[in-house]
């Protein structure tokens, strides 16, 4: 008979804890304090409580201090390092979550949670209550009987008496003999010296518990594993540690508690706390699903969207649109490919909550009467081509390139909310529109998939109906409209960030829109040739592994090569992942490459792998049909300094340094009768430091044009310039780059195979010949720890939430930000600048040449065979000048049929 009755549901908070610690990749909230814990393990909670809606879920932990056990064994437990300072600090915050939540919260000194799990499970199995016992402890193992089950969240796995019989070959009641015999290393249970675990199972199958096999070692012999005959002379002078052992593995089932199983119920959560704590854990969805938002105020506005269908309708909303200011506008599309989509539909709004949607592609069965899409677009084509109308937008980059789609050019871009956001505070949240109006409006909006479903079966948007894409689409415009707001004084009020907002990031929009929708020509012939090549290098790379290993395996499965690198050839362990498995990271590769030739052809491997799936093989498959190009997407609001990134191709990675990348960059050619032109700036972050910083040295270097690199050498190895030598101007490079991103001594000696002893006296004496660089780190560190923030050349800040933190590695590693920030940010500062410059002036018509890319420090252009000088010529002189510096801002240009020869 199957009970009716919700089981009781005991929870190893402790065992979760460092489950969602490892498991989690590092989170912090904007203060720098550490929360991918806390999410884990309430998201496991929640989960729970989903799945036993009618349960009592008890959450017990491990309380501080000693537990009888220790008592025991002082050693018990000696080999687990202390907890991190990371995890130490969530866990006031699991445990007044799990309060909140109402849920029973154990945590009982002397013992561990395992023993008040056990006690508890034992007391209501024996009431005929049924138990579920949450947990990834194999040592829970030994609780599971006819009421009793194990449930493994993380691996969805339910494990009964039998489950535990197929898991471990042995029944539950035999667990702790198990764990007595082959001893548990984690928790330094000694064990019997000499059994594994296949030995220790063969022991209990053939005999039974650790009493029975001390009781009939004459029976040792006659069992069918190997070293049988000689087991039971091991066996007999490790019967203590065995009893030892044993009595460690045993959870007890005695431990005196305040309240009894059935006496546990769940309370009612304290909304205003969680509400609390999820606000400082910055947990927006589940504040968000609380029905509050703290970090604005929820804002009431009644909204009237109306779904424009007739002509009278759209002829009012024109002249609306006209009279405004400004008015936020937004497209439908059928599709994120900016080079493919066509507009489905187009929103405005003129005031916060008053907004409309005009469809005028939908599709789908039995659609509305709707307006025609071509004659619509004419009329509203004078409004958005007028550069004197101003309009405001979400990325309106993705809009602008989907009008020129159907011949409409947009002019008047005054605002991007996106920009606004990134520009205001680029690390306090993502830019899209749904982070923003969460975090700015405290409202949830509608999302795509609202509408639209998931997966393979998701709509696209001329398949949703006019009743669901009406509100959708109108909210769009009424929340970008309010979005601005509620952002713009904040941008008015700081003049610098305005200055950036205005003569930086807005102007750039349609000078990346005209770079993107330019687009890249590509050879595919070149591309599927290299792919070939890479191919039959990849297989004979695969083979001599297979050789030098001994063995074949898969050369992608961490495991399987850690098994072969660690165990069998038996290298030395460099670094440990968090689950405590041998790293097979590239950098512990690059370490072990310089004295042994596995890993040496395995990085090889990896890196050719890696350009082949990213770039031989995917580049040809987006060649645009119609423009023979590759059109990526820059995006403007995503890195914290300023920088550019790109998808869809990402063209920041391609490599430079091996002969295999290169020969990718020989694929991008010019057309015919064009050359490729590819300017960057020389050291361009040196450059900034050395204004930043005042240094005399670094200025004295520059000014005079000498190599920096070979005159830092000079100057920290005591040598005169036409001394030094080519290893000595390496290394002085490494120090010259290194120390601007912060690198430690420690890091120094890695890069250099030095010793640190070395390499601490290299910073030294660096910092004695260039004092003002010292004097510049210094107080860059104290102004960011005091505002919280530093600065660009130009005014763009960059937080540093973290800057105070608690935990000295997140502060050193704030600081090493806040020196190189300004740096970087300052340089992206500067190409977006140049780019400015350089498309004003394209834009002349003076030229017959055309902007292609922007990659880093890099511009690279097509240029009219005939006029490759002069383009030459003028770039260098626009980019040199895109920043008054203390010294020359050098720029060198070159010129080829590819992107390689011109670079």
């Amino acid at each position: 008979m199957t009970s009716t009755t919700p089981p009781l549901v005991l929870v190893d908070g402790s065992s979760y804890v460092y489950r969602a610690f490892h498991a989690l990749p590092p989170l912090a909230n904007s203060q720098g304090q550490a929360t991918g814990a806390v999410k884990g393990v309430i998201n496991m909670l929640r989960r729970l409580v989903k799945d036993y809606p009618e349960s009592t879920i008890a959450v017990i932990f491990d309380a501080k201090g000693k537990t009888f056990r220790d008592d025991i064994y002082p050693l018990y437990k000696a080999n687990r390092p202390p907890m991190p300072d990371e995890l130490r600090e969530q866990i006031e915050p699991i445990h007044e979550i799990v309060k909140a939540m109402g849920l029973p919260f154990i945590c009982t000194p002397g013992v561990e949670a395992d023993d008040v799990i056990g006690t508890l499970s034992r007391e209501a199995s024996e009431q005929g209550i049924q138990v579920v016992i949450s947990t990834g402890d194999k040592d829970m193992a030994q609780l599971v009987n006819a009421h009793t089950t194990l449930v493994n969240t993380m691996t969805d796995t339910v494990m009964d008496e039998r489950g535990v019989e197929d898991k471990f070959g042995i029944p539950p009641r035999l667990i702790i003999d198990l764990l007595a015999l082959m001893g548990d290393k984690v928790d330094n249970i000694p064990g019997v010296a000499g059994v594994g675990e296949k030995t220790a199972l063969a022991l209990l199958q053939g005999i039974g518990g650790v009493d029975e096999i001390y009781a009939n070692l004459e029976q040792v012999a006659s069992l069918d594993f190997r070293g049988a005959k000689n087991m039971a002379a091991k066996l007999e002078p490790e019967k203590e540690n065995a009893l030892l052992s044993y009595s460690l593995a045993t959870i007890k089932t005695d431990v005196e508690l305040d309240q009894a199983p059935q006496e546990l119920k769940n309370g009612a959560p304290d909304q205003p706390v969680l509400l609390d704590w999820y606000t400082k854990m910055e947990f927006r969805s589940w504040v968000e699903e609380l029905g509050e938002e703290d970090l604005a105020p929820v804002e009431s506005v009644d909204t009237d969207y109306e779904l424009v269908t007739e002509q009278e309708h759209l002829d009012r909303w024109l002249e609306e649109l006209e009279a405004s200011e400004v008015f936020a506008f937004d497209t439908e599309t059928t599709s994120l490919d900016y080079m493919e989509a066509r507009i489905v539909g187009v929103s405005f709004a003129v005031s916060p909550g008053r907004a409309a949607y005009v469809p005028l592609a939908h599709d789908y069965l039995g659609v509305p009467e709707q307006l025609d899409r071509e004659a619509v677009l004419a009329q509203l084509k004078p409004l958005l081509e007028n550069p004197n109308k101003a309009k405001l937008g979400q990325n309106l980059k993705y809009d602008a390139s989907v009008l020129a789609n159907h011949d409409i050019h947009l002019q008047g871009i005054a605002f991007d909310t996106m920009l606004e956001s990134y520009v205001l505070d680029s690390t306090a949240t993502r830019h899209d529109m749904d982070s923003l109006a969460l975090k700015y409006l405290g409202c949830s909006t509608i999302h795509f998939e609202d509408i639209a479903g998931k997966g393979a079966k998701q709509l696209r948007f001329n398949q949703i109906t006019l009743e669901e894409a009406g509100p959708y689409a109108a909210e769009d415009a009424d929340i970008t409209l309010r979005l601005h707001q509620k952002l713009w004084p904040s941008l008015e009020r700081e003049p610098m960030l305005r200055s950036v907002f205005e003569e930086i990031e807005l102007p750039l929009v349609p000078v990346l829109s005209r770079i993107e929708r330019q687009g890249a020509y590509l050879s595919r012939e070149l591309l599927v040739e290299q792919s070939a090549e890479l191919g039959i290098r990849l297989q004979e790379l695969e083979a001599e592994t297979f050789d030098l290993a001994g063995q074949e395996f898969n050369l992608g499965s961490p495991k399987q090569l850690g098994e072969v690198l660690f165990e069998k050839l038996q290298l030395p362990i460099i670094k440990k992942t968090p689950k405590g498995a041998p790293s097979t990271s590239e950098e512990v590769l690059t370490e072990l490459a310089l004295d042994y030739p596995l890993p040496k052809l395995l990085l090889e491997y990896r890196t050719l792998s890696k350009l082949k799936s990213t770039y031989t093989d995917k580049l040809p498959e987006m060649i645009n049909a119609e423009t023979g190009r590759v059109h990526t997407s820059y995006h403007q609001a995503v890195t914290a300094t300023g920088r550019l990134s790109s998808s869809n191709p990402n063209l920041q990675n391609i490599p430079i340094r091996t002969q295999e990348g290169r020969r990718i960059r020989r694929a991008f050619i010019a057309p015919e009768g064009y050359k490729i032109v590819a300017a960057d700036y020389s050291q361009i972050e040196l450059r900034i430091m050395a204004h930043l910083s005042g240094d005399q040295g670094l200025l004295g270097a520059f000014s005079q044009g000498l190599d920096v690199h070979r005159a830092t050498a000079a100057e920290v190895f005591e040598v005169e310039l036409d001394q030094v030598s080519g290893d000595q101007r390496r290394k002085a490079k490494a120090i010259n780059f290194g120390l601007i991103y912060g690198m430690s001594a420690f890091g120094l000696a890695k890069q250099l195979h030095l010793g640190r002893h070395e390499a601490q006296q290299y910073i030294e004496r660096y910092f004695e010949r260039y004092p003002g660089v010292q004097e510049y780190m210094d107080s860059t560190r104290a102004l960011a720890k005091e505002q919280g923030y530093v600065e660009t050349l130009f005014g763009r800040r960059l937080y540093l939430p973290e800057i105070n933190a608690r935990n000295k590695m997140r502060v050193q590693a704030a600081e090493r930000t806040a020196i190189n920030a300004p740096m970087q940010g300052t340089a992206a500062d500067i190409i977006k600048r140049a780019m400015l410059a350089v498309d004003d002036w394209l834009q002349g018509g003076d030229a017959d040449a055309r902007m292609v890319m922007q990659v880093h420090d890099e511009l690279v252009l097509e240029a009219a065979t005939a006029q490759v000088e002069s383009v030459s010529a003028k770039l260098c002189e626009l980019m040199s000048s895109a920043a008054d510096l203390a010294v020359p801002l050098l720029v060198e240009a070159g010129a080829g049929d590819n992107w390689d020869e011109a670079h």
